[in-house]
């Protein structure tokens, strides 16, 4: 039992040793990453389509959007988005940057360019509205 325990611990360190090294965050087209400068700016000037998803854990409206992304990046069409997640909760900074005032808000970039944005929307047909325009 003891050893069991111990080769789950080190499993578990292994697949989050980069994340604890400091190392980047590195995710295919489509899955959710944490925000971060570099990679946002990256995806921008590659020209990438990017969504930005602001969230909080408590927030009823931000889980009903997840699954929503998550369909939507698993679409051919949407191979490309870069989809970036921001804490509601502890990344205050950067909400005052891009102007956000709320959780479960979405922010469409067409590369460097914003192309919509979108406050508590759950409708499937409105958020993928909304993803389209990144094409």
């Amino acid at each position: 039992m003891k050893s069991r325990r111990h080769v789950l611990a080190l499993i578990g360190l292994a697949l989050a040793g980069p994340v604890l090294l400091g190392a980047p965050v590195t995710a295919r087209a489509g899955e959710t990453r944490p925000f971060s400068d570099a990679a946002f700016e990256a995806a921008q000037k590659g020209g990438k389509p990017v969504l930005i998803a602001v969230s909080a854990p408590w927030c009823p409206i931000c889980r009903t959007q997840k699954p929503v992304l998550a369909k939507l990046s698993a679409e051919p069409r949407f191979k490309d988005l870069q989809i970036f997640d921001i804490d509601f909760d502890s990344q205050k900074d950067l909400l005052r940057r891009l102007n956000v005032r709320m959780q479960s808000t979405l922010i469409a970039y067409k590369g460097a360019t914003e192309v919509g944005r979108s406050v508590g929307e759950t409708q499937p047909e409105w958020i993928e509205g909304l993803v389209e325009k990144t094409l």
